[in-house]
């Protein structure tokens, strides 16, 4: 069953049809062919897979995405972050890595800080000197900070596939993204000083000011998610809702950036997004139901020896299975089909969910900006029109710095849990 489920797939996609037909496919071959009941079975667990309350935290953040990226929020964000540390040596590269961190807690999207933050930075880091694949490079993997700090979609989806708190997940992803920005900060300095590159004028205290006061209402996006969410007044839904609201206000009462006939279009455009989400995500849960119902994950596991293993081992194992997978498939399908066939032997091990959320979630950042086919990758060659070569030479620095944050993770779990300890313990 599971050859004839795994062919499909592979066919369908070398075929050139989206994600979401080679999975329900597969999982109609396995209903029609190899169950004992009716595929109406089918139609219940996708209807159960989209049922829980927390992904309508998805297109809620999507859409307050959406409307901050299409306005001024992100200028602000990245001003202040180039009153203060533009004019330091690599002070660009930190202000790219910290605007893009900075942007990712505002919208959860890495898809967007590419977009918001890439755009205006990229032409100044080009005319500094820095080269171009290292400028890419910068923004693509800073942009998957976004993974890391909340809001994000994809610990969202993990959270709903594994049934682990959303609340705790979030908080869990600051500190190896925070750790992350520290590293990339450094690397940014390291490649200015080797390659003797040009600065910013320094800003006075005044300017900086100013830059503070403009920003102060995007920064009002992180304190709703974190603030709200840990301080008891909101629940993660009910915050992603909430910045919907915030946005809308932002943009068009206060910057005045937007009409309203702009949020129709924006509204179609995550409508769109929420539609092909939540489609994978039905095909997911009922591909999951049946490779469970048959039990695919145990005879998987245990053929490759892993049930043999130690915590460790399977923290390393389902590192390499997330990174790969990335590399090639869309994240929220790899955390669909992989979750499932690694939680028994999570569970059975008693490792803790919120770590290997974190774990999961910080391999899917990675795979999605490593080459051939990670799809922030093929992000910025849209947005900046840059040939792939290009586009992929300078990213194994950063590939790395992210595998060493990976291995500190598996090392020493209190560097994602040591905060969701101090908020939920």
């Amino acid at each position: 069953m599971a050859t004839a489920m795994l062919s499909t797939m592979v066919v369908l996609l070398l075929l050139g049809f989206p994600m979401m037909v080679p999975l329900l496919m597969a999982t109609l071959v396995g209903f029609f062919f190899f169950l004992p009941i009716g595929p109406e079975i089918m139609v219940q667990q996708m209807i159960a897979g989209i049922r829980p309350a927390a992904l309508v935290a998805v297109p809620m953040f999507i859409l307050a995405a959406d409307i901050i990226t299409k306005g001024h929020s992100a200028d602000r964000l990245i001003d202040l972050v180039m009153r203060f540390v533009g004019h330091m040596r690599g002070g660009l590269g930190v202000a790219t890595a910290m605007s893009c961190t900075l942007f990712g807690a505002v919208s959860g999207s890495t898809q967007a800080t590419v977009v918001a933050v890439g755009g205006p930075l990229r032409p100044r880091m080009l005319k500094a000197g820095y080269s171009d694949s290292f400028t890419l490079a910068l923004i693509i993997n800073s942009s998957d900070i976004a993974m890391l700090i909340p809001p994000s979609i994809a610990m969202i989806i993990y959270g709903v596939v594994s049934g682990t708190s959303i609340s705790e997940l979030f908080i869990a992803g600051v500190g190896p993204g925070l750790l992350i920005l520290v590293l990339f900060s450094i690397y940014a300095v390291i490649y200015a000083r080797m390659h003797n590159l040009e600065t910013e004028p320094k800003s006075t205290w005044r300017e900086r000011g100013q830059a503070m006061v403009a920003a102060i209402w995007p920064l009002g996006f992180p304190l709703i998610v974190v603030g709200g969410i840990y301080g008891g007044i909101f629940s993660p839904t009910e915050a992603a809702s909430v910045c919907v609201g915030y946005a809308l206000l932002l943009e068009m009462v206060i910057f005045r950036s937007l009409k309203l006939s702009d949020i129709f279009d924006i509204a179609k455009s995550t409508g769109l997004i929420t539609a092909v989400v939540f489609i994978l995500v039905a095909a997911g849960a009922a591909f999951s139901w049946v490779i469970s119902f048959q039990q695919i994950p145990q005879m998987l596991l245990g053929a490759i020896g892993l049930t043999e293993a130690g915590p460790v081992g399977v923290l390393i194992a389902i590192s390499i299975a997330f990174f790969v997978g990335c590399m090639f498939v869309d994240p929220i399908v790899v955390i669909l089909v992989l979750v499932p066939i690694f939680s028994p032997l999570v569970s059975g091990l008693g490792l803790d969910p919120v770590l290997v959320g974190v774990i999961i979630t910080l391999q899917v950042a990675i795979g999605s900006a490593t080459p051939p086919f990670g799809c922030d990758i093929f992000t910025a060659i849209a947005i900046f029109k840059r040939p792939y070569i290009e586009v992929i030479r300078g990213t194994p620095p950063f590939i790395f710095i992210l595998l060493l944050v990976s291995a500190l993770l598996i090392a020493w779990p209190p560097l994602a849990l040591f905060l969701r300890d101090l908020a939920f313990r």
